[in-house]
């Protein structure tokens, strides 16, 4: 024991007096050696930057802790890797040469740039992080577009900024990574290779800061101008389409038919199909503004409310096996109350996040029985209402965005104050903001000053108001990109099936726009529109980029990202299973899951609700389940699936929905039987109920010959079938 005491007393002198003796040129272990450790993998998750390390050796992941990981390599017994009097022969350096046994393998050669810092770094008697660093205030990429032809490749240089004025070319030590590789790869030395026609982006990272380059890759040929000069852009999402797909050389397709686009908005914008006479109505209608007044009447209706109530309680968690029942309630009929005065977003998101009181009586007030803990808010609140991930960030510095550790804590720190207790009710909470207490961070040991993620002022530990007011006001501010860009996403996902940025909950810098000039336009514009969700539904609606065709041509078939066509996806699964009753007239039962029966619950919704109408997720419908209905446990697209699958074959196929909507009597089978005498108006009509078109000349014909030559006892069973093959066509289970 004595032994080892003097040897680590020996130690640590033998580094005081070395780094007493240090040059001033020595290698800085923040800005210089941490570099190399993550770019060659050491600090990576795979090596000794995993929670536990490798090999009784430990460092922070991608270098965030300077200190820890000096102290690491220099003063852990089991993890010293340095030797003062012998730097050559120090075990940083033989290992990550290979020069003895390493599971890792070699990370770079003796003779490398690499290996003369960390041996000049030890030579000059290994010292650590000071307070005095140069920080780094900017990192760049050369260039910064880049729009090659397939097969070419381009070297980056990325240059770096400290606070003391100096610039350094850190190529050598960053971290690339190409974001769509199917347009432009990257190697680990930054050279870029292009693959074929789109746009991604490469990206260097270098101590947490991240420099992009955007990659622009057209189709091989002429692009036609005259063609895109025929074409009058509607408004600023056309002209931002239209030169995007001109810069890319890709095609717009042609109008969406009346039929497709009657279709395609009634489900994007309320969730329902329209009835036979509306379809009739709009179809016949030779009126110009035809369309126009559509989006209107769509924006005014009441099953309006409906569809996004449900969109938005999905997002806010709205989900019974949380709450109690008459809290579950108060919260959704609080969004209920906004969608119909369609309340500004900020002001929205402003209520929300600064209730008090009774739950039961401001039903907002439930965001917080949800999120019951400071860093839970802290979470939710930033994939909710800016769109971006800062978990990560709860153990380490995000290793994918500029959100550290400290910031985590800091904004985390805003909710401390929220309290609840008992109210008057059995089911009620009461909730208060507290003038006292504090969110630790577990490695500082010491509570943060509560403060917005960027750009927001800190407050003082001491200030006893309600920190979410400043919150607020930090996060529905126009300054705030990421408030607006994040609702602007959310909407124009509703319509087109994909984001702007996929996923849609995943903004950074790494992850870029699609479009990224539309991107701030819409989001500019929806702040001068004073967050009106409405005024953004309406300008996407009417754009010629929302009605145009399904359809591709050749030279655009490949284009799922751009708007050259519209792109068909599936009906979410409350629509699918509303259009289903709706076409068969047939309502859907709906049933509380067995876990709420215990609770005192009713058991069953009224007779008639629609799935788009239910409050709550935890509903006793496989339908809803095996095509993909959201859970409402986390704040995460990911938890809606659209994605085929067997079971949902299957249950189309085979299943008892359909076939129990299609065997009930007086339904829209019996209906339809009373025009067997009309059996091209019987077919018409059926068309019209599900695809909102009449059947082609081909599929009448077939239909006809098969009426007659079935005997009359079997007539109804035929038109099951019928019924059946339109709702399990893909023509009925997608937009188009």
């Amino acid at each position: 024991m004595k032994f080892q005491v003097t040897c680590q007393f020996l130690l640590l002198t033998a580094l005081a007096s070395a780094q007493a003796a240090a040059p001033a040129a020595a290698p800085s272990f923040r800005n210089e050696v941490q570099p190399i450790l993550t770019r060659f993998g050491c600090a990576m998750g795979a090596c000794h930057g995993a929670a536990a390390g490798q090999g009784g050796f430990r460092l922070s992941l991608r270098g965030f802790d300077d200190q820890g990981d000096w102290l690491s390599l220099t003063h852990s017994s089991n993890g010293r890797r340095i030797l003062l009097e012998d730097p050559a022969r120090s075990l940083l350096l033989l290992k990550a040469t290979e020069a003895v046994p390493h599971k890792g393998g070699q990370r770079f050669s003796a003779d490398s740039a690499s290996h003369q810092v960390l041996l000049d770094w030890i030579a000059a008697g290994a010292p650590g992080p000071s307070p005095s660093d140069a920080r780094i205030v900017a990192l760049e990429a050369n260039p910064p577009q880049w729009r090659p032809k397939a097969g070419e490749r381009q070297a980056l240089r990325v240059m770096a900024a400290f606070s003391d004025g100096s610039r350094r070319d850190v190529t050598a030590w960053c971290k690339f990574n190409a974001s769509h590789a199917s347009v432009a790869t990257v190697d680990e030395q930054g050279l870029m290779s292009a693959q074929g026609p789109g746009e991604g982006m490469v990206s260097a990272w270098f101590l947490s800061r991240l420099a992009v380059v955007t990659v622009s890759s057209p189709q091989p040929g002429a692009v036609d101008e005259p063609a895109f000069a025929q074409l009058a852009p509607r408004n600023l999402i056309d002209r931002a389409v239209l030169n995007k797909l001109r810069q890319l050389n890709i095609p717009p397709s042609g109008r969406a038919s009346d039929a497709e686009f009657l279709r395609r908005a009634h489900l994007d914008c309320i969730g329902v199909l329209p009835s036979v006479a509306e379809t009739r109505a709009f179809l016949a209608d030779s009126s110009p503004d035809k369309r126009d007044r559509l989006i209107e009447s769509l924006l005014k209706r009441p099953e309006f409310v409906d569809y996004w109530a449900h969109r938005w309680s999905d997002l806010l968690l709205v989900n019974g096996d949380k709450l109690t029942t008459q809290a579950m309630w108060s919260y959704y009929q609080w969004i209920r109350r906004q969608v119909e005065a369609n309340t500004p977003w900020d002001a929205l998101v402003r209520q929300l996040l600064t209730a008090t009181g009774s739950t039961l009586e401001n039903g907002a007030g439930n965001f917080f029985v949800l999120n019951d803990e400071p860093t839970k808010c802290a979470e939710t609140v930033s994939v909710a209402f800016m769109g971006t991930s800062i978990g990560c960030a709860k153990c380490h510095n995000h290793p994918l965005e500029k959100w550290t550790y400290e910031q985590y804590y800091a904004f985390a720190n805003l909710f401390a104050r929220v309290r609840a207790k008992n109210g008057e009710q059995a089911e009620d909470r009461v909730l208060l903001s507290d003038t006292r207490g504090d969110l630790i961070a577990p490695l500082l040991a010491r509570a943060l000053p509560p403060q917005p993620l960027e750009g927001g002022r800190a407050l003082s530990l001491e200030d006893g108001s309600d920190r979410r007011i400043a919150l607020a006001d930090w996060l529905t501010s126009p300054q705030n990109k990421l408030f607006a860009r994040s609702i602007v996403n959310r909407v124009w996902a509703n319509f087109f099936g994909s984001g702007l940025v996929e996923p849609v909950d995943d903004l950074r810098l790494t992850n870029p726009a699609s479009n990224e000039v539309l991107f701030a336009e819409l989001a500019a514009q929806l702040v001068r529109d004073r967050y009106d969700l409405k005024a953004l539904m309406r300008l996407i609606l009417q754009s010629q980029t929302y009605q145009r065709s399904s359809e591709a041509l050749p030279a655009n078939a490949k284009d799922l990202r751009y708007g050259s066509h519209h792109v068909p996806r599936r009906l979410k699964a409350e629509v699918l299973l509303d259009a289903a009753s709706q076409v068969t007239g047939v309502p859907t039962e709906f049933k509380l899951d067995r876990r709420n029966a215990n609770r005192g619950t009713a058991e069953r919704y009224p007779a008639g609700f629609r799935a788009l109408q239910l409050p709550d997720s935890n509903i006793a419908n496989y339908f809803l389940k095996s095509f993909g209905r959201a859970d409402r446990i986390a704040t995460c697209e990911c938890e809606r699936s659209n994605d085929p699958s067997m079971a949902q074959a299957l249950h189309l196929s085979n299943g008892d929905t359909l076939q129990e909507k299609l065997t009930q009597k007086n339904n829209r089978v019996d209906a339809l039987l009373k025009l067997g005498d009309q059996p091209a108006a019987m077919f018409s009509e059926a068309y019209l109920s599900a695809l909102c078109r009449e059947p082609s000349a081909r599929e009448s014909k077939k239909l006809l010959a098969l009426w007659q030559d079935c005997p009359a006892a079997e007539r109804r069973a035929l038109l099951e079938d019928v019924l059946w093959g339109l709702m399990s066509s893909r023509e009925f289970l997608f937009t188009h």
